[in-house]
């Protein structure tokens, strides 16, 4: 299995960026994917994500009603909107899977399998 996370770059205050992730390998045995972000300095945050068995989303406070997340399953593809973006967004951001039979846990990282690499985004004027 291989996550390939890429869309960010630089952005002023206010603005957009939209993150893509591909999936590749045995997706099929997937039961839920996230995005986390990590600030210099800082430890990996939990952002959004959800489980295939559940339709709603789970999101962090700092983004909720900024940043939408989505998925286009036939492509293996996982997405990330975020609007409304300030400095405090800045950091790597990165998406994983988890596999079936793990812990439903959205928000801990440890419960994750897989990892992209991370994308940048940098919210600054």
């Amino acid at each position: 299995v291989q996550l390939q996370a890429y869309g960010g770059g630089l952005v002023r205050p206010g603005g957009s960026l939209s993150l893509s992730c591909a999936a590749s390998g045995r997706t099929d045995n997937f039961y839920g994917m996230a995005w986390f972000r990590q600030a210099p300095g800082k430890e990996r945050e939990f952002v959004v994500g959800f489980l295939w068995s559940v339709e709603k989303a789970l999101y962090a406070d700092s983004v909720k009603g900024r940043f939408t997340i989505s998925r286009d399953s036939a492509a293996n593809m996982l997405y990330l909107q975020m609007n409304s973006l300030q400095p405090e967004d800045t950091a790597v951001y990165y998406c994983a899977a988890k596999r079936r039979f793990t812990n439903s846990d959205l928000t801990n990282s440890q419960y994750y399998h897989y990892w992209g690499q991370g994308t940048q985004v940098t919210v600054s004027s």
